[in-house]
């Protein structure tokens, strides 16, 4: 007995071995379950765990690589100890090994080090005074350990307050010797330890104040240390040991006395000042520091402050700079500053509290000084105490108001925007009044007018808001946008929410909206005002009171004139134009009273629309349009005052403003229109010339913006004041000829610009041009007359510019647009040199190819498009346009519908520009009827590649030009000149409809062209597939297209008389019904596109002649090949409705053509439908027409073909092939398609010879060459689908489909041996056999694996191929089995394979049939030992899949079949074996399992440890299957193999494949019901049953054994035998399985006898070869088995109580050094049994060190 619990305490001892040894494994899942193993048997014997933890640690981290996971061990085992058996010498060993192993390290903080620290504050914990004692003796004389030794006491001060505060004395004794001698290197170390101690000893007195453990002799050490860190260790070089020692002393500071802590003042400011300027982890160390010093010194309860205000002065000096350094408001700058800045103003407030007068005048004082640094500081020192000091610094108000004066000016960036807070604060403690608080509010004004243009131009802010010039500006674009939003902030804060200030803001704030320097905070401005008033009127204060009290304010002229011009960007920042809006409204007052009242009406119309700036984007002429909002609300407050003086007034002060606005902004050239209109209003002659004079010198013709609002503006004049404004230009315009010279100088010199002139003449243009436009129609005959005769235009051709060319361009259009609208006035006259004006636009039109400019692509298109619309005004006049010049401004730009989409404002303007020309061009050339015509087809056909084009956008323009010259054309046919017929046109663009109002009128004689000059059917091919494209708009407008063009033909004569040809009430009709089309689509009614085009295409086919359908069936090429494939289709589909319809009415020569044209469109197309429906389309035309004529053009082509190309190359299929598939759909063209394949398949039979009997084959490449169109016939016959095509295949369809299939055995064959292309034929006459009787999921089987040569895969196919021809073809699945059945004792193994494959699926379809199911049962039970394995394996599928009806009378004969093939020396045959067992034993009863059961159980166990997943979850989850037939007679022994199968079962619930985990998760919880184990069912319904995870499977296992072990012994020693057993398994997972289910049940177990003989097996395997396994799961589950045994061990537990008596009674006895390792222990324990255990490990430990 005794040597048996010997033996088991040195299993157990060795076990702990191996889990501490196990801590240094390789793998960090073994190690950290070693770790938690240890660390959970801990509490059980921490003596043992620290002796044997001992004993790996004799040999330091060279021997043992992870010391840290030891000491963690011995660190919790320490914890574990109890206070009795934390025996002082005992806890000194522990100690000794943790610092002997870092006293012999030169590392320091490294993890090991820090678990050994762990183990030392533990050891503490018990006993303080041995674990600091340990420490001590390391701390005489030299050491590397002594950092280490240092942050151990400081970790054990931060833990133990109240155990280290009151040994503190003992700690300082023996610290302070060896302070001198510490190197700079250790120095943070101990620093870091005196702040530890510092706070230990804060918080002891916090936690203990009745207790003083700080006496006389610890002050004393403590100013010792304060001394030395004061004297020597603040002043070393060494950044880090300075930083450390500040952070200690800012501790110490509160517990030395007032005397050393004055003494030492002198020394330590310059220390913490030095510090606080570095980085700025130091910085809010040093400043923290600081504070905590300030405090001490300042405000302490036990006596005066240690410093007066002078010497303070030298901390404000150094700290003032930092503040400003550490208030940088960057985002990423602020994380690591704002801790820093904060403790600076902590140190402020210190030094204010005490003294805060003289800190307010130290403050001022600094303010003056011209450090930029300091005075940031200071101000914002200022701004943080004021509201903390308020009381204090009250008589201080008038000096600090005196500073803000005079920073005001300064350039510094920093200074404005610490002044702009600082200005906030002051206002909001009423610090601020009176003209000081005028200049605070002009200074936040001044930036807030900083606009974002600024921001772009660091110049512009130097020479406006930086203006001294010795400031080098180091600013970023973000700190003065920061600077402008502080400054909107604080005026609308003073202005909002403090009331004292709203004395100073009004009226004075009025005055800040007229100058320049303040335009950009125009919009804050406003917001103040508003708030201003809207106060005002709540309490009822009149406003012009006010103002008329103050002469300083600007007059309501000036600010009306301000506020308009300013109107003129509606997007500007801040919703300025909204907020002038709302401001004149409450200005209102100081107006002419009726202003005011028109202004309650008409603001909120224009507020309204510019209320969403984002809806305002889409419109491109949003701008424009504001514009002219602006002069006519001008022009309509002009008109409500009706005052001459006033006017006259506001006149002055629009010229008095020029100067507050760049000449390259638009609210200059918004100005210039403003004075344009308020002169139009003027009737003092001498008055508008002097302001006209005005207007130019204050202009710059070189700015295009400038310069159009110049122009814009004369020409308003001149709509009052024409020949004072045409006299002023002459001047200007022989000024401009003065320079003209200069041109031609340029060419021969680099130094004259010519871009004045340029400028000048571009000028120029745009005021006579405006002029015109502007001026009476009554007197403008004349003045445009002598322009245009005079030639001055030519002389502005010659400009380079983009620019100046579209302001020449403009102004020929104005004067065009001038004699336009005098004749819509009544006064109509030609426009002399029309033509050469044309010359003239389309001269200016192109690109300049020498312009060296820069690149004008957005430039140049706004030119074309200003250019089209000139043109388009130009040809629109008098006198008719001749061919050469219509010829010359198509050519030039017709190609402008090929412009991409973007810049779209742009490019949509230009194309519909065009658009509006070409139907101008129609309508103005051309002399009869004849020659309109030829030009409308001109015109048609050149926008026939933009109609047909594959982009989206061109087509939508080809179709809107056409429509557009269409309705032109229409209206001159049927004798009017409107802009619109009655079709509406495609609104692309309102400006179409805008343009053609400017068309003149045309002759009334006019001579109707011929309907046959229309080439209605070419056109009706051209545009009938966009009827159908995939574009909605395009579709509206084609039809509309097909209407317009029938509706014109109808009126037209016809050239020749053909009886019969058009019957004029059917065509009306037709044409009706178009009509009503098109009034569907314009409302755009939900209705059927395909039914919208059937009905577009019914009626064009009546209202075609004959000779027009032909053309269209000749020309029907293009349509079918379109590239919208939604259109070819549409267009196959109108073709084939044109010839059912009227096909009969085709000659021979027709149909021939006709043929071609489809072919060649088969031939071209690639896509399959399309080509599909062009072969539908050919099939229509044999069977509506001549089919003998159509089949030789399609033969002819196809033998071409096939002598000339490689077939199967050709893309897109080959065409011919698919034309014989369209055939063959066709009644009436089935059976001659049918017949010719059969008599090219009878004349090519195909012999092919067994590869497999290694004959060799005959067959020469001209034979496969037969075989191959052989198939193709076939191919073709049998995809016909027709009636008479179907019948023929159907009566042979049994032997078609098994002829089939055998052939796909053999040929398979073949095709291993290289020769795919009879296989390739086989299956494409295979999916033609599937199509033709319509399986169609028979032909996607063939086309997926059809091509697949490995045998698994072609079985499979057949397979499928039989179950689909089951479920179509029923009645035809018996004579195909009688074939196949037949076919099973043919020679060849793949044509067998391919017969039983067929004969597996087709079985269960024959219910009905039981002889033939008898007769294929016998065959296939005597073939289940055929020599190939497939054959056996598909055979005892067939049996299996016999109908249910059937299957008990032959179920004992297929479990027979199964039963032998489960020990088939095929693998794949045993799988297939226990698969069908799983499905037959759904059927099978227990008289036909029974006899058998115990049979199936015992093999099925053998193939549950097959490598292969698939056996192994089939083989589970059939086991559970059986569980139905454990019944009766068969319970026990089938119970008994439960228990047998249960450890291996358990054991691959967490197998590595998920689908053996679910199999035996089902057989599980089926088997567990036969178990009647109690609580098992209530395992299984817990969430860890079905999870993946290991942590949640070994929580199963652990509940699960725990029930398992109430079982009775013989049960479980089985269960111990198997699973141990599993130790030896082949899958890493399943021994890991074993270890945790093994070591489990072992735990649970209470009989020692019963499981003594396991533990020592299992122990060994544990200790020996599973600690030692490969696999890191392996050895991580053993040690976790070994900490759940020996936690669970009672002989652990009585080594226990004997090693500690033993131990303890040796240590009190001896110190004999002679001891045993735990391992020698094992040895004498299995030798000696009565010996005792003993610590030798611990001594020996001890002696070694």
């Amino acid at each position: 007995m005794a040597s048996s619990s010997a033996a088991a305490s040195a299993a157990a001892l060795e076990a702990v071995q191996v889990l501490v040894a196990s801590l240094a494994d390789d793998s960090p899942v073994a190690r950290d379950a070693a770790l938690a193993a240890l660390r959970d048997i801990a509490p059980l014997n921490p003596m043992l765990i620290l002796d044997c933890c001992a004993t790996v640690s004799r040999g330091g981290r060279r021997r043992f690589g992870n010391m840290a996971g030891v000491f963690l061990v011995m660190a919790s085992a320490v914890r574990a100890l109890d206070h009795s058996d934390a025996e002082s010498e005992f806890l000194r060993k522990i100690a000794k090994i943790a610092t002997a192993e870092i006293v012999t390290s030169k590392e320091f903080n490294v993890d090991w080090q820090r678990a050994a620290a762990c183990l030392l504050v533990a050891i503490g914990s018990h006993d303080p005074d041995l674990m600091m004692g340990e420490i001590f003796l390391h701390f005489s004389g030299p050491t590397s350990a002594l950092p280490a030794m240092l942050q151990i006491l400081a970790d054990f001060a931060s833990s133990e307050a109240l155990q280290f505060t009151p040994r503190l004395k003992d700690v300082l004794l023996r610290v302070l010797p060896i302070l001198g001698s510490v190197r700079d290197g250790q120095r943070p170390v101990f620093a870091n330890a005196f702040k530890c101690w510092c706070q230990a000893a804060w918080q002891y007195l916090g936690d203990a104040p009745s207790e003083l453990p700080l006496d006389n002799d610890v002050m004393s050490f403590m100013n010792s240390v304060f001394e030395l860190l004061i004297k020597v260790w603040t002043g070393s070089r060494d950044l880090k040991v300075r930083s450390s020692s500040v952070e200690a002393l800012g501790e110490m500071v509160g517990l030395v006395t007032r005397s050393q802590l004055k003494s030492a003042l002198p020394r330590i400011v310059p220390t913490m000042l030095d510090l606080c300027k570095k980085d700025q982890e130091v910085a809010f160390v040093a400043s923290h520091s600081l504070h905590n010093l300030l405090n001490a010194s300042l405000l302490s309860h036990s006596g005066p402050p240690l410093l007066d205000f002078e010497e303070l002065t030298v901390i404000l000096v150094t700290l003032l700079p930092l503040v400003s350094a550490n208030n940088n408001k960057d985002e990423h700058y602020v994380s690591k500053g704002l801790k820093t800045y904060n403790e600076l103003q902590h140190c402020f407030l210190v030094i204010g509290l005490a003294y805060p007068e003289d800190l307010c005048m130290f403050l001022l004082s600094k303010c003056k000084s011209k450090d930029e640094a300091s005075i940031v500081g200071a101000l914002s020192t200022i701004k943080h105490l004021l509201p903390r000091l308020l009381e204090s610094w009250h008589t201080k108000q008038a000096p600090l108001v005196e500073i803000m004066k005079s920073l005001l000016e300064q350039q510094s960036l920093g200074i404005r925007m610490a002044l702009a807070e600082l200005i906030v604060v002051m206002a909001s403690h009423c610090y601020l009044s009176g003209h000081p608080a005028e200049l605070a509010v002009e200074f936040l004004l001044r930036h807030s007018a900083i606009t974002d243009a600024d921001l772009n131009d660091l110049g512009t802010l130097r020479n406006e808001y930086f203006q001294d010039k010795r400031f080098e500006m180091k600013v970023s674009l973000a700190g003065l946008s920061e600077l402008r939003a502080v400054c909107e902030k604080g005026l609308l804060l003073l202005a909002i929410t403090i009331p004292e200030m709203e004395l100073v803001l009004w009226p004075f704030i009025l005055k800040l909206i007229i100058p320049k320097k303040y335009t950009g905070a125009v919009a804050t401005v406003c917001k103040c005002i508003t708030e201003l008033c809207r106060h005002k009127f709540s309490h009822t204060n009149p406003l012009y009171t006010e103002f008329n009290a103050s002469n300083e304010t600007p007059n309501p002229e000036d600010l009306f004139a301000r506020l308009v011009v300013l109107l003129h960007n509606p997007l500007a920042r801040g919703q300025l134009a909204t907020q002038i809006l709302t401001v004149l409204c409450y200005l209102g007052p100081l107006f002419p009273r009726n202003l005011s009242l028109f202004w309650q009406d008409e603001v909120p119309k224009m507020k309204a629309y510019i209320s969403d700036p984002e809806d305002l984007k889409q419109d491109s002429t949003y701008q424009e349009k504001w514009d002219d909002m602006i002069i006519n609300f001008l022009a309509e407050c002009l008109d409500v005052v009706n005052d001459t003086e006033w006017v006259i007034s506001l006149g002055d002060a629009f010229a008095r403003q020029y100067d507050l606005y760049s000449i390259s902004d638009g609210h200059a050239a918004l100005l210039h229109r403003c004075l344009g209109m308020l002169l139009q209003k003027v009737d003092d002659r001498i008055y508008v010339s002097e302001k006209i004079d005005w207007m130019c010198r204050h202009s710059s013709m070189s700015i295009p913006i400038n310069r159009l609002g110049l122009a814009q503006g004369i020409g308003l004049v001149a709509a009052s004041h024409l020949d004072t404004v045409l006299e002023k230009l002459k001047n200007i315009l022989d000024s401009a000829e003065q320079s003209a010279f200069q041109r031609f100088l340029s060419f021969f010199s680099f130094g004259p610009k010519v871009e004045d002139v340029d400028d000048t003449y571009a000028a120029l243009a745009l005021m006579y041009g405006y002029a015109a436009r502007y001026a009476p129609s009554t007197v403008i005959e004349a003045r445009i007359n002598a322009l245009v005769g005079s030639n001055m235009l030519g002389r502005l051709l010659h400009v380079q510019h983009p620019t100046a060319k579209q302001a020449v361009i403009t102004a020929i259009d104005l004067l065009g647009r001038a004699v336009i609208s005098a004749a819509e006035m009544g006064i109509s006259f030609p426009l002399k040199r029309r033509d050469q004006l044309l010359e003239y636009v389309l001269t200016l039109m192109g690109r300049d190819q020498s312009n060296d400019l820069t690149d004008f692509n957005t430039e140049l298109l706004h030119t074309q498009s200003l250019a089209l619309s000139a043109c388009t005004t130009l040809v629109s006049l008098e006198p008719r346009l001749p061919m050469e010049t219509r010829n010359r401004v198509m050519k030039a730009t017709l190609g402008f519908f090929a412009l991409p989409t973007e810049p779209s404002s742009i490019v949509e303007s230009l194309v519909t520009n065009l658009i509006i020309l070409l139907g101008a061009i129609l309508l103005t050339s051309g002399e009869d009827g004849r020659s309109r015509a030829e030009q409308l087809l001109h015109i048609l056909r050149q926008l026939d590649p933009y109609v047909s084009s594959s982009l989206e956008h061109q087509r939508r323009r080809g179709c809107v030009a056409v429509q557009e010259v269409l309705i032109k054309f229409r209206n001159l046919c049927s004798g009017g000149f409107g802009a619109l017929g009655s079709y509406p046109t495609f609104t692309m663009n309102k400006q179409i409809d805008r343009g053609t109002r400017s068309l003149s009128s045309l002759p009334s004689a006019f001579v109707l062209p011929s309907r046959d000059s229309l080439s209605l059917g070419e056109r009706t091919m051209a545009y009938l597939p966009r009827c159908a494209d995939t574009d909605t708009e395009v579709r509206k407008v084609a039809i509309q297209i097909i209407a317009l063009f029938f509706d014109i033909s109808l009126s037209l004569p016809k050239q020749k008389a053909y009886p019969n040809d058009i019957d004029l009430e059917s065509s009306y009709s037709a044409l009706s019904s178009l009509e009503e089309l098109v009034s569907i689509v314009r409302r755009e009614a939900s209705v059927d596109q395909t039914e919208l085009f059937q009905r577009v295409v019914s009626s064009v086919c009546i209202l075609l002649s004959k000779d027009e359908l032909v053309v269209l069936l000749h020309s029907c090429t293009l349509a079918t090949c379109d590239k919208i494939k939604q259109s070819a289709d549409a267009s196959i589909q109108a073709i084939i409705m044109f010839i059912i319809r009227r096909g009969k009415e085709l000659r021979e020569a027709d149909v021939s053509r006709t043929t071609q044209s489809l072919l060649s469109s088969a031939i071209s197309l690639t896509d399959t439908h399309s080509r599909q429906e062009v072969l539908n389309a050919i099939s229509c035309l044999a069977e509506n027409t001549n089919h003998v004529v159509v089949f030789d053009e399609v033969l002819s082509v196809a033998g071409k073909d096939i002598c000339t190309k490689d077939i199967p190359r050709i893309r897109g299929g080959w065409a011919i092939q698919d034309v014989f598939y369209a055939f063959s759909q066709h009644k009436e063209l089935a059976l001659l398609f049918l017949e010719y394949t059969l008599s090219i398949l009878h004349k090519e039979p195909v012999i092919i010879n067994s590869s497999e009997k290694g004959e060799s084959t005959s067959e020469s490449l001209a034979d496969d060459c037969i075989l191959q169109a052989t198939m193709f016939a076939l191919n073709a016959f049998m995809r016909g689908g027709g009636k008479i095509g179907k019948q023929a295949v159907e009566k042979s369809y049994p032997s078609v489909l098994s002829g089939l299939i055998l052939k796909l055995g053999s040929l398979n064959g073949v095709a291993e041996l290289g020769r795919n292309e009879l296989l390739r034929s086989l299956l494409i006459a295979f999916q033609s056999f599937c199509e033709c009787v319509g399986d169609v999921e028979m032909g996607k089987l063939l086309a997926r694996d059809g091509e697949q040569t490995e045998k698994d895969k072609w079985i499979e196919l057949v397979q499928e191929i039989a179950c689909s021809s089951s479920v179509k073809r029923p009645k035809d699945v018996l004579p195909t089995c009688v074939i196949l059945c037949n076919a099973l004792n043919r020679n060849q193994r793949a044509e067998r394979e391919a017969a039983a494959a067929a004969l597996s699926e087709f079985i269960h379809h024959i219910e009905k049939e039981p002889t033939l199911l008898e007769q294929m049962v016998e065959e296939m039970c005597q073939h289940v030992s055929d020599d190939s394995p497939t054959v056996r394996s598909l055979c005892l599928r067939g049996l299996v899949q016999a109908p249910e009806s059937h299957m008990l009378k032959y179920i004992q004969q297929v479990l027979g079949v199964i039963l032998a093939l489960l020990e088939d020396p095929n693998e794949s045959v045993q799988l297939t074996a226990v698969q069908c067992l799983l499905n037959v034993l759904n059927l099978s009863e227990q008289d036909a399992v029974g006899p058998i059961l115990i049979n199936l159980l015992v093999r099925l166990r053998n193939l549950q440890v097959s490598m292969n997943t698939k056996m192994r979850s089939n083989a589970f989850a059939a086991y559970g299957a059986l569980s139905a037939y454990g019944v009766g007679l068969q319970r026990t022994a089938f119970i008994e193999q439960i228990h047998a199968t249960l450890p291996r079962l358990i054991l691959h619930l967490h197998d590595d494949d998920l689908s053996v985990r679910l199999a035996c998760r089902n057989t599980f919880q089926l088997l567990a019901t036969l178990m009647e184990v109690e609580g098992l069912s209530v395992l299984l319904s817990k969430q860890y049953f079905a999870s993946d995870r290991r942590s949640d499977y070994e929580d199963f296992i652990r509940d699960l054994t725990r029930q398992l072990c109430r079982l009775s012994p013989a049960r479980v020693d089985s269960y111990l035998e198997s699973a141990i057993q599993a130790f030896d398994a082949p899958w890493p997972v399943i021994r890991a399985n074993a270890v945790c289910l093994v070591s489990c049940m072992l735990s649970f177990l209470d009989d020692q006898r019963f499981i003594a003989p396991y533990f020592s097996q299992v122990f060994a395997t544990l200790v020996g070869r599973m600690s030692q396994s490969p696999d890191a799961i392996v050895r991580a589950s053993a040690s976790s088995a070994l900490g759940i045994l020996i936690k669970r061990s009672n002989m652990l537990r009585s080594l226990v109580s004997r090693y500690d008596r033993a131990d303890s009674s040796r240590n009190s006895q001896s110190g004999d050094s002679n001891t045993k390792t735990p391992s020698e222990f094992q040895e004498q324990a299995e030798g000696n049994p009565n010996d005792g255990a003993s610590g030798a490990a611990i001594k020996g430990t001890e002696a070694d060190h």
